[in-house]
């Protein structure tokens, strides 16, 4: 099976509800086409959120959805023994391959600044060309020498910003255009002095918006938010009882006002459209200076696989793995592959294990889906779950949980 085959193959089966009504599985099936491409340029779960809960030793083996990779790397600074980072979606398993090859190959630290942090400078293409292209895989190489939907190649996003691009990068894009239209500049909110003055940003800007009845409208559509990488079996759970406009809102407050923009770099994201230029700009744990002589020594510690994460599983020994990091994607599952996700991680968990999840609905989505014979072997704690979700910079998420294994 050639690798589209087998892209479109993983990922039909990972997010189309077979048993579901008609309509549903066409909503499924264009989710799943929209998630074939690039989605994160950046993974939008907070590592330093992550690295606390998960508690990494020297000896810790780390299985985890890739995404953007940001976080795969960045919990290299906890100095674990190794890290598998799996996915579905060939373009980030390429991306995680040339963040890999950066670290590895770019001649100091500057120079990685330059591709990762600015990602808009042409002298980024030439050090692809010098640096990081002989290193590549034929794979993760054709990719970025290919062109997009629109006939760029993809590696030219790191010459006129990369987080501008990716469906998730499309979806703020239109959403900068969308409060343009109502005279609203979603960057305002970075030049704030103070959270005080985050919140009377918002609240005099950007919230109004939400009660624009097209936007009101827009945002009830579940293809609407494909963009964010929600799938429509999500977007219910997401919504609750509460129009998505409402939950949005909710989401987008924490993000503009609960955390200092100074300090989260998931705000300059969502509002500037990329990272902070300056020396002193938040960035994930990976791209720090401080953090880079010990990324770049462990880099080594980590692989990617373009695999489903069940089965990356089944084919692991017994008792042989201790730190599990799911992201969203158990939103995406049905009854019974949860069941077979989580007798596979009981099957491999070291004694002390944990698994690190979260949810786009606040509470934990496992009791009544998994056996209870099954749950019954893991800790878990409501109060600790509300702790981790407030601590989160990146907002977007409903509820943030950790499983401790019982033995």
């Amino acid at each position: 099976m050639s690798a589209p085959l087998r892209q479109t193959h993983i990922i039909d089966n990972a997010v189309v509800r077979n048993d579901a009504p008609k309509r549903e599985r066409l909503a499924d099936r264009a989710f799943a086409l929209a998630f074939r491409g690039l989605v994160y340029a950046q993974i939008w779960e907070d590592p330093v959120v992550d690295m606390a809960a998960l508690d990494i030793q020297s000896d810790s083996r780390i299985v985890t959805i890739a995404s953007g990779s940001c976080n795969a790397l960045s919990y290299l600074v906890a100095d674990p023994a190794q890290i598998t980072a799996v996915d579905l979606n060939t373009a980030h398993i390429a991306l995680g391959n040339l963040k890999f090859a950066a670290l590895r190959h770019l001649p100091d630290y500057n120079a990685l600044r330059r591709f990762f942090v600015e990602a808009d400078n042409k002298a980024n293409l030439a050090a692809y060309r010098q640096y990081l292209a002989p290193h590549l895989d034929d794979a993760t190489r054709r990719y970025w020498e290919g062109r997009d939907l629109v006939g760029r190649k993809r590696i030219g996003g790191f010459a006129n910003g990369i987080y501008k691009r990716g469906l998730l990068g499309n979806f703020i894009g239109m959403a900068h255009f969308v409060a343009r239209l109502y005279r609203v500049d979603l960057r305002a909110i970075l030049s704030a002095q103070s959270i005080e003055d985050q919140r009377r940003i918002f609240d005099e800007k950007i919230a109004p918006v939400f009660d624009k009845r097209f936007i009101r409208w827009l945002t009830n559509q579940p293809a609407s938010l494909f963009g964010l990488g929600i799938p429509p079996a999500q977007f219910d759970a997401l919504a609750g009882d509460q129009r998505m406009a409402h939950v949005l809102r909710a989401r987008l407050e924490k993000l503009a006002c609960d955390f200092a923009v100074s300090e989260n770099y998931f705000a300059w994201q969502a509002f500037n459209r990329g990272y902070g230029k300056g020396l002193d700009a938040p960035l994930p744990p990976y791209l720090q200076p401080a953090n880079y002589e010990a990324v770049r020594a462990r880099v080594d510690r980590i692989d990617w696989r373009h695999v489903n994460f069940t089965d990356h599983l089944r084919e692991q020994a017994d008792a042989s793995l201790d730190r599990y990091i799911l992201l969203d994607a158990q939103d995406w599952m049905s009854d019974a592959q949860l069941t077979d996700l989580w007798q596979q991680i009981t099957r491999t968990a070291r004694s002390g294990a944990r698994v690190l999840f979260r949810t786009a609905a606040e509470e934990t989505l496992l009791p009544g889906r998994v056996p209870d014979a099954i749950l019954s072997r893991w800790d878990y704690s409501e109060a600790e779950a509300r702790s981790l979700i407030r601590a989160d910079r990146s907002s977007i998420y409903g509820g943030l949980h950790l499983y401790r294994f019982k033995g």
